[in-house]
Parts: structure tokens; C-alpha cells; sequence
């Protein structure tokens, strides 16, 4: 689709950095907390930065094409790097920094990588480890200084030492620098970013300039952000929305990224920057809003109802309060009250004050959840995407947002469903190719340039919004042909806060059962004040009461379920809490937190199969890897429980 930016020259990365050094140069554009102290650079300072490192590249031998692996957490020079190696000609490869040695080899060898840039020792270590396997790494380069002073520095050098070479050296490569972005148009390489790979090996999606900037520009204006916004950079520099948000929008628009000191600091740092324009995947509002009912549970009696009342107000007229719609006298002077009690509060603890726009993606999150957030009035929506879009498909325009659709086209993008419900769209966003793997981009993008997303879904007739079933191969059909859709029960399981994970099975069979993973951190907290004594995750996860009260939340669910005409068939009928946590270590999880289901299903085949034999428990043995990558094995007598289902009279009743 030939979409052009408003002016011809604002065609790269680069190019907008430019423009914004000389528009903007005094205003922030990226803070960083270091040691407790928010240091801040601005627009003209950023554009020095990058450009010395850029010369440093240069100085180091870079060449247009050359790919460029960088991995750390959300740190201003790693992404001034991403910019740098655009501005040579190259192209930046970000990594997940906890990535396993093992993927990190795949990703360095399929890319071809000449040069890492790290972060910190770690991620050189890991790097170090693999070179032997991994061809074609010429320069490592590290950000952080502390603990390298003994490694070996023929091929190493500290980032800043490379910023320092290129200021010196500038005389000799300013006009060829100068040239390489001159080189640069709409259909250069701006980045390559790896899929999740919940089917298998992750593949190296190829995005241009065109790719990022159209889709960076639709997206900004559709929510109207501009150069005083906020943004908090702590999702992994390798995710697709980190890059848009991070580098693409921030470009664009000249607001401001916010990179906190570290995963353990961030919602301290949250609550200090206060954002006004947040994205966080559901697992982040889940484990948000466990926290909050933690907190409540141990809470004083009046204080948690004071509480429960006025979530009931926020539940009732929250929403409708936010979209503009009419409420009467007596409930907005009520919400008021609990805004001054309860909501404001609450959102200023959870760092939300400001938030003038927040999304959720990547995962469908759960309808309670998501009213939750709503219902305090913050402006929370989904948008539905993925890599090979450049983030955006649909989004919810204002007084449009609902729990159960992800909205409507974003600006750009065509969306249409296949014969057999799978949702195909193309836009300006969509990717030039799957690197070195010509078969993936021919069976996913066509001639004209449509995109099959893997998911089913269809259009609402009367609002014209996208809904979402599932993964379109995970939707299937039960024995009795009844609807099976996984996805949909397991985010009502995991709205509650004991449940962090959940697995659903079905397909083909004559019901639904499913593995549970509980929260360490809720019922452990649940524990305590019930004087239950645990002494590992096994054995909380194991312990009756703990299993009653999981059972309880899976009835719950299911008459909830069972409410729902199209879906009722997938109704839990029997269930078992999982011995260890899912974890992409193990293999079982993708780094973005997606299920492996196909991997699930291989190896805990023994416990599927218990699950449908009708036996009340089975021993296993599981294979897991620690921290430090070491392999071990752990032993469990698994509990299985048989949950209540609705009967049909019943279903009839509830609808």
C-alpha cells in the first residue's frame, strides 16, 4: 500500500530524530533512574548520543546491512544504539535479555549478528557462551562496566569508550555517516524483531521504515498523543510494542521515555513518572489487581467495606461515567465520593493517575479484569495486533470500548474474515518478510499483501467491532460438536487472584478439564492469615484446602460459562493444580508469556490422561531447570478434583 509521511525527508528513524533535535531540542525525551536519581536527556542531547555511537560503529568497521543484536533491560543507550545502527545502514536485532543461552545462540546464528551490544555482564556471559556455536560475531560491545575489567577486550569494548572513539574520530567519518542516512528511505530495513514462537522456532520478522513510521503515525493520531505525553519503557526490548512505543511513537510524536532502574523498582518508578500513556499485557493488570485484593484482604474490617461499596458503585456507573454516557444525579454524586475515598487513592497507589490512555494487548485479558479498571475510571482499551502488523490491527476509539471486542480497524489497516473465520488484514504496517525463510512469508502474507493472523474471529453487524474467539487452531470442536475455545475459560480463571495460569483441554473429547497454576504470592498471602504452613510451592499447591478453594473458582466459572449459549460446553468438569509454575525456561511458556499448548500437551501427557480416566490422583515426575541452568528433577502425587457443572435445566434458567 502506497501511504507516504507527510513530508517526503521524515522517511527513517534518523531522519524524525533530526527533525525533533531541531523542533524540540530542548524538551525530554528520554529519563533513565539510576541509583535512586532520574537522570534526563533531551532531544538535542539524544541526538549526540546517537550520533557518537554511531560514529563508533563506524569506527568499528559497520557495514550497510550488517545486523546488530542488542540485549538488555529498557535502558536510553540501548535504544540510542537501535537508532545508531539505522543511521549506518544497518539493522537493529533487540533480544529477550532473560532468553536461555540456547535461544540467544538461535537468534545470533539465524540473523547473522557482526555485533552485541549488552547490557551487563550477564548478557555478555551468555553471549561468550555461545560464540563457539554461533558464526560471525566480530564485536562485543557492554553498557554496564562492573565486573568486566578481567574479561579479554580484543573484541570487546565498553559503549561508552565506542561513543568516546566516535567523537574523537568524527573527522573521519562525518561525511561518510552523513551519506548512510541520506541512503535512507520508507523501504530500508528499520528493525527485525523475533516472533514469541508458540509453534515452534521463532522466525526474524523484517520491518521497514515504512512499516514503523505509517503505523507510529496512525496509531498517535488516533489517540491524539503529542510531544507532552509520558510513557513508561519496562516491557522486553525485544516485543514489537516496546519498539512502537519506545522508538517508532516516540519519534513521531517527541514525547517522553521513562526507562526505571530495574524490574524490582518499577512500580515505584510507575508511580513516580505517573504516565499518561501506559500499555501492559494482562498479566501485568492481573498481577496488579491480585496485589490490590491481597491488600484488601488485609485490610480492617470497615476499610474493606468501604471498599466493597464503592467498587459496587464503580461497577454499576464507572464505565458509563467515562464513556460520557448519561448517569443519574445521585450515583454520579456517589461515584464522586468513592473517587475521593477509594479510586483516587487506588489509582495514585498503582501509578495510574495520569493515565490518559491505556492498553492492553497481546493476550485476551479477562472481562472482570478489564471492567475493573474501567469501572476507576481509567481509560483502559484492548488493541489486537501482533509483530508482523507493527503492533496495531484494531483498536477501541473512545465511548466504544467494550470487555468483549478489540474495536475497529486502526487507521490504515483492512481487516477480513476467511471462509473459515480466520481474521486476514494488510495496512502499511505489514511486514516486508520473515528473514531467510521465504515458505513462512508466502504461507502467511499473499500476493496482495493479506496477512493470516492464526486467530478466528467476526464482526458485531450492528457496531462493526472485531470480536476474538481464540488461536484459530485452537478452536475446535468437543465430541459432541460443541464449540471448544480454550482461551475464553482460562481468562475467567485467571480474573481470579489464587489463579495465575491455566490450561484448558477438550478438543474432540467428551468435556473440558485443566491444569491450574496458583499464585505463590495470593495464597501464600491466603495461607498466612488462615495458619496454613507450606513449605515449598509444591507443597502449598497440593494442600486440600488450597484445592477447595481453587474448586470453588472453577465452579464459578462455569456457571458463568454456562451462561453463554455458544460456549457452555466448556465448562470444566475436572481440574488438577500443577506441582511446579509454567515457565519459558522449561519451555512451556513463550518469553511473552503465551502457552505452548502443543508442548503442554507432550509433556504432561500422563496427567491428561488421568484427567480423563477418572482417577482422583497420579504420581509424576518433572523435569525442570533452575535458575543457574542447571537440569533437576522434581517428584508429586497430584490431587485431581471434580468440579460441579451446570445441567441443562439450569442453563436454560441462567439465560
Amino acid at each position: 500500500m502506497a501511504t507516504t509521511a507527510s513530508k517526503p525527508e521524515l522517511q527513517s528513524i534518523p531522519a524524525l530524530l533530526a527533525r525533533n533535535a531541531r523542533d524540540l531540542g530542548t524538551l525530554p525525551a528520554y529519563r533513565e533512574k539510576e541509583y535512586g536519581i532520574w537522570q534526563s536527556w533531551t532531544w538535542a542531547e539524544t541526538a549526540d548520543e546517537v550520533r557518537a555511537l554511531a560514529l563508533g560503529l563506524m569506527s568499528l568497521g559497520i557495514a550497510r546491512g550488517d545486523h546488530v543484536a542488542i540485549i538488555g533491560r529498557n535502558r536510553p543507550a540501548l535504544y540510542w544504539s537501535m537508532v545508531a545502527a539505522q543511521m549506518c545502514g544497518a539493522v537493529p536485532v533487540p533480544l529477550y535479555q532473560d532468553a536461555v543461552a540456547d535461544e540467544m545462540a538461535y537468534v545470533l546464528d539465524h540473523c547473522g549478528a557482526r555485533y552485541v551490544i549488552c547490557g551487563d555482564q550477564e548478557q555478555v556471559d551468555k553471549v561468550l557462551e555461545v560464540q563457539d556455536r554461533v558464526t560471525g560475531i566480530e564485536q562485543i560491545a557492554y553498557l554496564d562496566k562492573r565486573g568486566m575489567r578481567k574479561y579479554d577486550h580484543g573484541h570487546m569494548n565498553a559503549l561508552a569508550d565506542i561513543a568516546a572513539e566516535g567523537r574523537a574520530a568524527h573527522q573521519r567519518f562525518d561525511a561518510e555517516l552523513d551519506a548512510r542516512i541520506a541512503e535512507l528511505t520508507y523501504d530500508h530495513v528499520c528493525v527485525m524483531l523475533y516472533t514469541s514462537g508458540t509453534t515452534g522456532k521463532p522466525k526474524g520478522v523484517v520491518l521497514s521504515n515504512r512499516n514503523i513510521i505509517e503505523t507510529s503515525r496512525n496509531s498517535a493520531e488516533f489517540d491524539s498523543l503529542g510531544r507532552d505525553d509520558d510513557v513508561l519503557a519496562y516491557l522486553p526490548m525485544a516485543w514489537v510494542g516496546d519498539f512502537i512505543f519506545s522508538v517508532g511513537q516516540a519519534m513521531w510524536t517527541g514525547f517522553t521515555v521513562n526507562c526505571p532502574e530495574s524490574a524490582a523498582t518499577m512500580m515505584t518508578d510507575l508511580r513516580e513518572i505517573g504516565p499518561t500513556y501506559f500499555f501492559a499485557p494482562p498479566r501485568v493488570f492481573e498481577g496488579q489487581l491480585t496485589n490490590v485484593m491481597i491488600r484488601m484482604e488485609d485490610a480492617g474490617r470497615l476499610k474493606k467495606r468501604m471498599f466493597d461499596h464503592f467498587m459496587e458503585v464503580a461497577r454499576r456507573v464507572g464505565p458509563a461515567i467515562l464513556d460520557g454516557k448519561p448517569v443519574s444525579a445521585i450515583d454520579r454524586l456517589r461515584y464522586g465520593a468513592g473517587n475521593l475515598l477509594v479510586y483516587g487513592p487506588l489509582k495514585n497507589t498503582l501509578g495510574f493517575s495520569r493515565v490518559r490512555v491505556g492498553y492492553t494487548a497481546g493476550e485476551a485479558i479477562g472481562p472482570e479484569i478489564f471492567d475493573f479498571y474501567r469501572s476507576l475510571g481509567i481509560n483502559l482499551k484492548q488493541l489486537y495486533g501482533q509483530t508482523e502488523a507493527s503492533v496495531f490491527i484494531t483498536q477501541q476509539p473512545d465511548g466504544e470500548v467494550r470487555s468483549d471486542t478489540v474495536g475497529v480497524p486502526s487507521p490504515g489497516v483492512e481487516v477480513r474474515i476467511g471462509d473459515t473465520g480466520e481474521v486476514f488484514y494488510r495496512s502499511p504496517g505489514t511486514f516486508v518478510e520473515y528473514y531467510r525463510n521465504p515458505e513462512s512469508t508466502a504461507s502467511t502474507k499473499d500476493a496482495e499483501g493479506w496477512v493470516a493472523t492464526g486467530d478466528a474471529g467476526f464482526f458485531e453487524e450492528v457496531s462493526g467491532h472485531l470480536r476474538i474467539i481464540d488461536r484459530a487452531k485452537d478452536v475446535g470442536k468437543m465430541a459432541d460438536g460443541r464449540l471448544f475455545a480454550p482461551k475464553y475459560v482460562e481468562n475467567k480463571l485467571k480474573f481470579y487472584p489464587n489463579i495465575l495460569e491455566a490450561v484448558v483441554f477438550g478438543a474432540g473429547r467428551s468435556m473440558c478439564t485443566a491444569f491450574i497454576n496458583i499464585d505463590l504470592n495470593a495464597v501464600g498471602n491466603w495461607a498466612e492469615r488462615n495458619n496454613i504452613a507450606y513449605a515449598s510451592y509444591q507443597e502449598l499447591s497440593q494442600h486440600p484446602k488450597v484445592g477447595e478453594m481453587i474448586e470453588a473458582h472453577v465452579e464459578e466459572v462455569n456457571r458463568s460459562v454456562a451462561a453463554d449459549p455458544m460456549l457452555s460446553g466448556c465448562q470444566v468438569h475436572r481440574f488438577l493444580i500443577l506441582h511446579k509454575e509454567l515457565d519459558a525456561d522449561d519451555g512451556e511458556l513463550t518469553r511473552t508469556r503465551k502457552v505452548r499448548r502443543t508442548i503442554i500437551a507432550e509433556k504432561f501427557a500422563d496427567l491428561i490422561d488421568a484427567l480423563y480416566s477418572g482417577r482422583n490422583e497420579i504420581y509424576t515426575e518433572t523435569e525442570v531447570t533452575y535458575e543457574d541452568g542447571r537440569k533437576g528433577r522434581i517428584k508429586a502425587t497430584l490431587r485431581i478434583r471434580d468440579a460441579k457443572v451446570m445441567a441443562a435445566q439450569e442453563r436454560m434458567a441462567a439465560e
